[in-house]
């Protein structure tokens, strides 16, 4: 079973994620993979070269604060990077699964429903933290603007869209304790599971 793991910047997946390894449960992290791509693969190099000029590549990576400049002012260039992209995370994920023997993986990835990555996903986790924690959590780690970090947050869909589509929603916001949540929606996934042998 591929479970997909998505929530806003800041509500805090990267923790869920861990907490699933730490069960045990192989996880998928689409931004580390994508980010690792742009520094390995020539052939998406190339494209998103031609696409963002031959500025992109500096000593063979991707100069990945000069391509987020660019991208993140025009929503034209990141629906065109992000159809380069895309598929060859697609395809790292499949070749990834298929190496996978749990009784179910985590596919984590901060735009899931965005690039359509969710409909190959038998269940969604989606985890949900109040907007003014997420800035301030996304503010501390990555030293940006409130602004900057909206500008990011604008181009998500909205926590009450991506929690509407759940299967299941983690809440991460102080009130209530993560690994008690984390580990009911094991236990019904690992049911789910075997009961579906």
């Amino acid at each position: 079973m591929i479970i997909g793991l998505t929530g806003g910047i800041g509500s805090g997946k990267t923790t869920v994620a861990k907490i699933f390894e730490h069960l045990q449960i192989p996880v998928f992290v689409a931004d580390e993979v994508s980010k690792s791509l742009l520094d390995s693969d020539a052939q998406l190099q190339a494209s998103l070269k031609e696409l963002l000029g031959p500025e992109l590549v500096k000593q063979g990576k991707v100069d990945k604060a000069y391509m987020a400049n660019l991208i993140f002012k025009d929503a034209g260039l990141l629906k065109e990077v992000n159809a380069l992209i895309h598929p060859a995370v697609a395809q790292a994920f499949k070749n990834w699964y298929a190496q996978q023997e749990a009784d179910y993986v985590i596919r984590e990835a901060a735009i899931l429903y965005e690039s359509g990555s969710h409909v190959d996903c038998d269940k969604i986790i989606v985890v949900s933290a109040p907007e003014a924690l997420r800035l301030e959590r996304v503010m501390k780690r990555s030293g940006e603007t409130e602004a900057q970090v909206r500008q990011r947050m604008s181009k998500q869909w909205p926590q009450s869209k991506k929690e509407a589509l759940a299967d299941y929603i983690i809440h991460n916001d102080h009130q209530e304790m993560l690994i008690p949540q984390v580990l009911r929606i094991h236990e019904n996934l690992v049911h789910s599971a075997n009961s579906s042998r």
